[in-house]
């Protein structure tokens, strides 16, 4: 299935006292890559949410810590759509920094209206995806 990277520099705000990224900044990074996975398909979330009246949360994360990373580090995350079903689609992720991978990744998400129910995805996205 389709990949997407998208590259960035730590900033000094997503360190911790040790001066290494704070655990939970993977999965906002997580967030913002998946984000640009969708707009290069063709797809904006905020589109979706506008116009289809949808929400896509995560219903399920997980992250695997490898090595760490440092204020001002080059950082490249490459987001891989894994499954696509009829509600629900899941995404893989690979943080690295030169040839280090620094972590790997997993979200799951379920499409839902704006009273949380779980519904279909449109065919129109799954075609972009």
């Amino acid at each position: 299935m389709y990949e997407h990277t998208i590259e960035f520099r730590v900033r000094y705000e997503e360190t911790d006292q040790m001066g290494v990224v704070y655990y939970a900044n993977y999965l906002v990074w997580f967030e913002v890559a998946r984000t640009e996975f969708f707009r290069a398909r063709g797809v904006e979330y905020r589109k979706i949410e506008e116009e289809e009246n949808l929400y896509i949360p995560v219903i399920e994360a997980y992250c695997r810590y490898k090595a760490p990373l440092k204020y001002d580090d080059l950082v490249r995350v490459k987001t891989r759509l894994t499954d696509i079903g009829g509600t629900r689609m899941s995404f893989e992720y690979e943080v690295s920094s030169g040839d280090k991978i620094a972590a790997t990744g997993k979200t799951k998400h379920a499409f839902v209206n704006k009273d949380g129910k779980i519904v279909p995805i449109p065919e129109k996205i799954k075609k972009y995806l």
